[in-house]
């Protein structure tokens, strides 16, 4: 059993994908080919933005949306310690300085209860994580964010093609950010990625930036990035593309198959999915303070687990600096511990959901 199936996907479309990359083949536009324009257009209507700007990977998105909004040196960018390092990096890359807010005990994602207390005068993002599949409450941080007239950054990694009160991720603050790297819901064949907004000035810097700031042939009014997607990636995209609809309602019955199997395990916890949201499952992830026994039980089933985020960022040791300790964000702890994500992909048939199911109730 694979913990996520990429070979099912390229077995059911692989042919149309090769016929794609032989296109870019002929026309020899491996950069910025006719492909990129064709995939951005389809992305954005997807998601209903104006506009959608691929980019290299997920993490360069978010670098870009920072650097867009001119995040620099003295800045302060309100994050989650809950996540992939990515999410900060590329904050501390930038000289500004993450400040983490805990996650909410239900769904993992930013608490926003907490959020108007962490603001400051250097305060000139927030940046929430739609953690494995689910976005934040992004009403009530977009109405903060509003009061202060602070943009909002979605990191949408995981979220690509879940809703939040009918809306799509990307597609639910100033700006939204995802990556196609090859096991997220929307993944391509390499690294990949995608900003999203309804701003044209916002949409054109990021343009400019992707391409080291140029605006024109030679001509360079900001400073940019080398952080192009390849034509190749969005020919793959384009063909994924077309069952991904599909995809996304199998993992929302994966979930739902995963849960009612696993429900009323004493001391087990299954995600928590808000009567405002869908999942996209990026991952299906439990909680229990047996964790370690039920991964030991998974492997002897030869069955993969994974422990995602077991260091939570504000306890890792590139983050010493901000001075942080053990209890100061208890819910991100409380799960970084205890948090074991199971097999998912659209492809995880029956049987194998079956067997993880048996292998957990068997300890």
């Amino acid at each position: 059993m694979q913990f996520i199936d990429l070979k099912s996907r390229h077995q059911l479309i692989g042919n149309m994908i090769n016929a794609r990359i032989q296109q870019v083949m002929e026309h020899g536009q491996f950069i910025l080919g006719p492909e990129v324009r064709e995939v951005e257009e389809k992305l954005a209507q997807y998601t209903g933005s104006k506009h959608c700007v691929t980019v290299s990977s997920g993490t360069d998105s978010l670098l870009i949306a920072l650097m867009a909004l001119g995040i620099g040196a003295g800045d302060e960018v309100i994050t989650v310690p809950y996540t992939w390092i990515s999410t900060a990096e590329v904050i501390s890359l930038l000289g500004a300085k993450p400040v983490f807010v805990d996650i909410r005990p239900d769904t993992w994602n930013m608490d926003e209860t907490l959020l108007e207390a962490a603001i400051t005068d250097k305060t000139k993002a927030i940046m929430p994580v739609s953690i494995y599949g689910q976005c934040p409450d992004m009403d009530a941080i977009n109405e903060i964010a509003k009061k202060y007239n602070l943009p909002v950054i979605e990191d949408a990694a995981q979220s690509f093609g879940a809703t939040y009160k009918g809306k799509k991720s990307c597609n639910l603050s100033t700006i939204g950010s995802t990556s196609f790297f090859p096991s997220k819901p929307l993944g391509c064949y390499g690294d990949g990625g995608a900003l999203f907004t309804n701003d044209d000035e916002m949409a054109e810097k990021f343009r400019w930036i992707r391409v080291h700031g140029q605006e024109r042939k030679h001509h360079h009014p900001i400073l940019g990035i080398n952080g192009r997607m390849d034509t190749i990636q969005a020919a793959i995209l384009l063909e994924i593309l077309e069952v991904f609809p599909d995809e996304v309602q199998k993992r929302e019955q994966l979930g739902k198959t995963y849960s009612a199997g696993l429900a009323n395990i004493e001391g087990l916890e299954t995600p928590s999915i808000g009567e405002d949201n869908t999942s996209v499952y990026a991952q299906y992830t439990i909680l229990s303070g047996q964790r370690d026994e039920i991964q030991s039980s998974l492997k002897r089933n030869e069955i993969p687990s994974i422990s995602y985020y077991s260091v939570p960022l504000h306890l890792q040791p590139v983050f010493e600096n901000l001075g942080h300790k053990e209890g100061d964000f208890p819910v991100a702890e409380q799960v970084a511990d205890q948090c074991l994500s199971l097999p998912m992909s659209p492809y995880l048939s029956q049987e194998d959901q079956a067997m993880v199911v048996g292998a957990i109730h068997s300890i």
